[in-house]
C-alpha cells in the first residue's frame, strides 16, 4: 500500500493514545486483574484490530486487509511463546500479583520500540538484497525444527546471561517498593527489581522477533502492515496473559502448530524468492504460488486442530490414574 505520511503519524497516535490510557487506567488502583476483566479487555484488542482490519479493506481492499489479518493471526499465536517466558519471569522474581499488570504494560510497550527498529531493519535489508527471503526462510524452519526437538525444554530467561548482566551493571535494590521504579535503600538511589523485570519482558520479546518478524515478512513486505500487526498482537498480549496464563500447561501440542505455521511460511518464503528468480520447477516438480488468502486458512485451521488437540489431551491425561 502507498500510505501517506499522516495515516503513519494517525495510526502511530492512535496506539499511544490507547497505552497511555490503559497506563493511566493501570496505575490508578494496582489491583489483580479478574478472569472477567482480562476477557474484557482481550475482546477489546481483537476488536480494535478488526475494526482495523475492516478500515484498511474499506480503503485499500481486500489483499491488504487479508494480509493484515493472516499477519495478525501470526504474530498473536507466535506471542503464545512469551507467554511463557512471563510466568517464569514473574514468578522468579516474586512480583507482586497486583504490580503484575503494570510491568507487562511497560515491557511490552518498550518492545514495541525494539521491534519498530527490527521492522525498518528488516524491510531495509529486503528492498536492497533480494536473497534475504533465502535467509528469512531458512532461519524459519531452522526455528520449526528447534522448536519441536526443545518442546520440552524450560526457557529460563531469569537465569539467562542477559538479565545476570542487567542485575550486575544497574544498582537494584533486594525488595520492591510498591510500584516504583526507583527507591531510596541507605539513603542511596537503586532502581527496584521492577526495572530489571521490566527490561527482560522487553528483551525477551526482542528475542521472540528473531522468529516472528521474518514470519509476518513471509505474508507480506508491506511496512505499514508489517508494524500495525505486530503492534495489535503485542497490545493484547498483557491481557492474554492474565485470561490463559493458568491454561499454558494444558497447551501441550501448541509448540507442533508454531513449529507448522513457521515451516509453512518458511517454504512459502523461499518459493517466491525462487519465483522473483523466474524459476517455476525444480526437478520438474512445478512450484505452487501459494496465496494469502490460503496462507491465512492454513494458519488457522492449524491453531484450531493443536489447540482441540492440545485440550482433548490434557483432558484424558487428567483422568488417567496416577
Amino acid at each position: 500500500m502507498n500510505v501517506p505520511d499522516w495515516v503513519w503519524f494517525a495510526t502511530i497516535g492512535g496506539l499511544l493514545a490507547i497505552i497511555i490510557l490503559d497506563l493511566a487506567v493501570v496505575g490508578r488502583r494496582p489491583r489483580a486483574v479478574s478472569l472477567k476483566a482480562a476477557s474484557l479487555w482481550v475482546l477489546a484488542y481483537v476488536a480494535f484490530a478488526m475494526v482495523f482490519a475492516a478500515s484498511i479493506w474499506y480503503f485499500a481492499g481486500s489483499a491488504p486487509a487479508e494480509s493484515f489479518v493472516a499477519g495478525y493471526v501470526t504474530e498473536y499465536s507466535l506471542s503464545v511463546d512469551n507467554l511463557f517466558v512471563f510466568v517464569i519471569l514473574l514468578a522468579r522474581f516474586a512480583v507482586p500479583v497486583e504490580h503484575q499488570h503494570k510491568i507487562l504494560l511497560i515491557g511490552i510497550t518498550l518492545s514495541l520500540v525494539f521491534r519498530a527498529l527490527c521492522i525498518w531493519a528488516g524491510a531495509a535489508a529486503i528492498g536492497a538484497f533480494d536473497f534475504v527471503f533465502y535467509i528469512f526462510g531458512a532461519l524459519l524452519i531452522y526455528t520449526a525444527i528447534n522448536l519441536v526437538r526443545n518442546k520440552d525444554e524450560e526457557s529460563d530467561f531469569h537465569d539467562s546471561a542477559v538479565v545476570k548482566l542487567m542485575r550486575r551493571i544497574l544498582p537494584t535494590s533486594n525488595d520492591y517498593d510498591g510500584s516504583r521504579l526507583t527507591t531510596r535503600v541507605d539513603g542511596r538511589w537503586m532502581l527496584t527489581p521492577m526495572v530489571v523485570v521490566v527490561l527482560a519482558i522487553g528483551v525477551a520479546n526482542v528475542v521472540f522477533a528473531l522468529d516472528s518478524i521474518p514470519a509476518i515478512f513471509g505474508l507480506t513486505q508491506d511496512t505499514f502492515i508489517v508494524f500495525t500487526a505486530n503492534a495489535f498482537a503485542l497490545m493484547g498480549l498483557r491481557q492474554l496473559y492474565f485470561l490463559v496464563g493458568g491454561l499454558l500447561d494444558r497447551l501441550m501440542y501448541l509448540s507442533y502448530g508454531l513449529a507448522v505455521i513457521l515451516a509453512f511460511i518458511g517454504v512459502k518464503l523461499i518459493i517466491e524468492a525462487l519465483e522473483g528468480n523466474h524459476v517455476s520447477s525444480i526437478l520438474g516438480v512445478h512450484l505452487p504460488h501459494i496465496g494469502i488468502a490460503f496462507s491465512l486458512g492454513f494458519i488457522v485451521v492449524t491453531l484450531l486442530v493443536t489447540t482441540g488437540a492440545s485440550l482433548v489431551g490434557a483432558r484424558v491425561t487428567s483422568k488417567e490414574p496416577r
